[in-house]
């Protein structure tokens, strides 16, 4: 998120370990991400890529799984690709504490040769593009092997899935890695449209002034998806709508929302510290008045679905946050599979002025940052309709993130790798805020989680999640 400084400043040189390489989360996101911090002129001068996975391939084999990648993604490939193509490295095989293969003989090649070009010692980022199942053993094989000192490590999501397997998880880590090595990282807070209510807040007045139980009714924070689940299957019954979404990405921009202001915005400590201070204060889900599940109306019809599946492909909750600021004001959380459209939303419900109008108003009025693509920021706002009677309409102003003069936005994969190569952390999850956000989710993990409502494919959801946004309604698509 910020600029480089003295503190947090790009290297002269890295070498990015991506496990994982062969993978299709690397083949989709993370290798098109690396492109595009290189091509944007982010990456440091002198940089190498090491691809390990099972798959056994040589060198060359594994530049033209990049360059597939590449082309596929529609990024197509860096204008210098034959100087980045050079750039790649391969690992083919097994990892682990017992059995490190090739990579330490491999790594030790690269880093000679970056210490030939730049001078010094490069940085080491290992970037885990694998399943949480392979965190643990490769972290382990980090130690057993020399490989995780001085270096800086990505984990993907889910960093656990429950309070209690994150515990384990972030013990054995520590193991090997101390907290400020490890980058956890959540794509939905490097979102332009996430990261720019910063700004949005505590450089306008007209709207950090109403940031707050004062003005806001309702926060509400919404992310359906018109996608199936019928390639992911097997992650779905394992998972599901609410452990998927709503403890990861909704909690963490609800946070990003609700925190308080930092005492220093370029201090990622400072932006760290008010996230996870928030998230503290999430109270602890209830199953039974707060949470709403559903589950779409053929969803046990496909292949590898239990035939009697309760599994939930939409979730919506009402979440409370205990801090003078936000006390009284719903969170409310929503997304599902096989909705109606697909798109990603935060919408501040304003309370209706005082004043002659206060009663005559059909529509509140909302402060709305959509945080899907580039991002925009919409004002529903009330004004007189056009013409000789005094009546009223309500209206969008729209402000497409795009737009901004001098803009040029950024990927959120490749915006957080580019932090992670700075050593700026306030866009990854800490493990204090994960076990905050774990513990205020953990009743819905048990004995009271609510058996899912069938729901129309195509349609908003089950229709009980209505109440949850009473005396109002989902601003989005109702």
């Amino acid at each position: 998120m910020n600029a480089p400084t003295e503190r947090h400043s790009l290297p002269d040189s890295v070498v990015i370990v991506l496990f994982g390489a062969t993978g299709d989360l690397a083949g989709r996101m993370v290798l098109p991400a690396i492109h595009e911090v290189h091509s944007r002129g982010l990456m440091p001068a002198h940089w190498r890529l090491i691809g390990c996975a099972a798959d056994q391939l040589d060198d060359e084999g594994f530049r033209d799984r990049v360059a597939a990648s590449l082309d596929g993604s529609g990024t197509g490939r860096p204008a210098d690709w034959e100087t980045v193509r050079s750039s790649l490295r391969y690992c083919g095989g097994t990892f682990s504490a017992e059995d490190p293969g090739n990579l330490p003989r491999t790594l030790a090649e690269v880093r000679e040769e970056l210490v030939a070009e730049s001078g010094g010692e490069p940085l080491v980022l290992h970037f885990l593009a694998v399943p949480p199942v392979a965190f643990t053993p490769i972290a382990r094989g980090l130690g057993a092997h020399g490989l995780a000192d001085g270096a800086r490590v990505v984990f993907e999501k889910p960093y656990g899935t429950s309070l209690e397997s994150f515990e384990e998880l972030d013990a054995a880590v520590k193991e090997v890695l101390d907290e400020e090595q490890i980058f956890r990282i959540d794509h939905f807070l490097g979102k332009e449209g996430v990261q720019t209510i910063y700004v949005l807040r505590f450089a306008n007045q007209l709207f950090g002034s109403e940031w707050s139980r004062a003005s806001v009714d309702q926060v509400q924070i919404d992310v359906p998806e018109d996608l199936d689940v019928a390639n992911r299957i097997a992650f779905y019954e394992a998972t599901g709508a609410a452990l998927d979404m709503i403890v990861t990405h909704l909690f963490q921009v609800a946070g990003q929302v609700a925190m308080e202001p930092p005492t220093d915005l370029r201090d990622p400590a400072s932006v760290i510290a008010a996230r996870e201070a928030v998230l503290r204060a999430f109270r602890p889900l209830n199953p039974v008045e707060d949470v709403v599940l559903g589950q779409f109306e053929g969803y046990r019809d496909i292949e590898g679905a239990a035939p009697d599946s309760t599994q939930d492909t939409f979730a919506a909750v009402r979440l409370w946050v205990d801090t003078e600021r936000w006390r009284g004001v719903p969170f409310l959380l929503r997304t599902g599979k096989r909705m109606a459209r697909k798109t990603q939303r935060i919408t501040l419900v304003l309370k209706p002025p005082f004043g002659p109008l206060a009663d005559k108003l059909d529509a509140p009025n909302t402060i709305e940052i959509c945080f899907s693509g580039d991002g925009e920021i919409q004002l529903g706002i009330t004004v007189k309709t056009p013409g000789p009677d005094l009546s009223y309409s309500s209206g969008k102003a729209v402000l497409e993130l795009d737009d901004v003069p001098g803009g040029d936005p950024i990927s959120p994969y490749a915006s957080l790798i580019h932090d992670a190569l700075i050593g700026d952390r306030s866009l990854y999850t800490t493990a204090e805020g994960l076990r905050a956000a774990f513990a205020a989710f953990a009743p819905l993990q048990g004995p009271e989680r609510p058996d899912p409502v069938p729901y129309e494919p195509g349609s908003w959801g089950p229709e009980e999640a209505r109440r949850l946004a009473a005396p109002h309604r989902w601003m989005l698509g109702e």
